[in-house]
């Protein structure tokens, strides 16, 4: 039997907003009593590991911080790896201003950019920003025209909360594309960076499962790195969605409780421990 790794997204598979979606917590709970590896890899930066951490046990799910990768993380993985230090200008959550804050080159604030230093920004950073101001936009536009690099850390247009979609790190990124006339590097899915992160946190497995509820981000990672495509319906894209798509995913789930029998099924009684 192969060793089969599981990657969650977070948003609208198992939660939307702060309400938890039926039957996560028991799915969770079945595949660490069955020791099946598994991690959450979710595009939204907001939070940092700890926070989601906090996020999940208040929903009754028990994980470690080290099994939660956010575009965030990723994208400062990335940074350390690829690029030379420089100073940051975050757009983002706090989330975002933690990781980059851990990058240790130094950040950017707003109050230091109206005195004259976002001209010595080289990085803009980009992810979802409940606290958009056109400030923020102003200046990330400034520096970047100025010759900062300009990075992405997901292309999410939307996100899924209680009340229907909210504007993603997508929206925010367009706005300075427009200004800027500039590409961004995006890290989150469906794209490398956040795909070489997920694999080393998941370890020697055979296979491994992207369970989302996004087409264009979720699925189209799966399919790029030869994952196996489970999509949930309780997020972003419908099944009138996936009938207009030209990416199809290899499982649609009504939701993640589902899952559970699915894995029974496939993976068999070798994983009754």
């Amino acid at each position: 039997m192969s060793m089969v790794g599981i990657i969650f997204d977070m948003d609208g598979v198992v939660y939307r907003g702060n309400e938890p979606i039926e039957g996560a917590k028991e799915v969770i709970e079945f595949l660490k009593k069955r020791s099946i590896p598994f991690i959450f890899l979710t595009n939204n930066s907001t939070r940092d590991p700890a926070m989601y951490r906090e996020k999940l046990l208040l929903m009754g799910i028990d994980v470690p911080e080290d099994t939660i990768v956010t575009s965030g993380v990723a994208t400062r993985l990335y940074m350390k790896k690829h690029l030379k230090p420089g100073k940051i200008f975050v757009i983002g959550g706090e989330g975002l201003h933690r990781e980059m804050k851990r990058l240790g080159w130094g950040t950017v604030g707003l109050d230091d950019a109206r005195n004259g230093m976002w001209r010595e920004i080289k990085y803009v950073v980009v992810g979802l920003d409940p606290e958009l101001t056109y400030e923020k936009l102003k200046y990330g536009t400034l520096a970047i025209r100025n010759g900062a690099k300009f990075i992405g850390t997901n292309p999410d247009t939307t996100y899924p909360a209680e009340e229907g979609l909210y504007p993603g790190a997508g929206a925010i990124i367009a706005a300075l594309k427009a200004s800027t006339e500039v590409e961004p590097l995006i890290i989150g899915k469906p794209n490398e960076p956040a795909y070489e992160v997920a694999k080393e946190k998941l370890g020697p497995v055979d296979e491994i499962w992207m369970v989302g509820d996004r087409l264009d981000t979720d699925i189209v990672f799966a399919k790029r790195f030869g994952m196996k495509a489970i999509m949930v319906l309780t997020g972003v894209s419908s099944l009138k969605d996936i009938e207009k798509s030209e990416v199809k995913p290899d499982l649609v789930l009504p939701s993640i409780k589902e899952l559970k029998n699915h894995i029974s099924t496939v993976l068999g009684d070798e994983n009754e421990r």
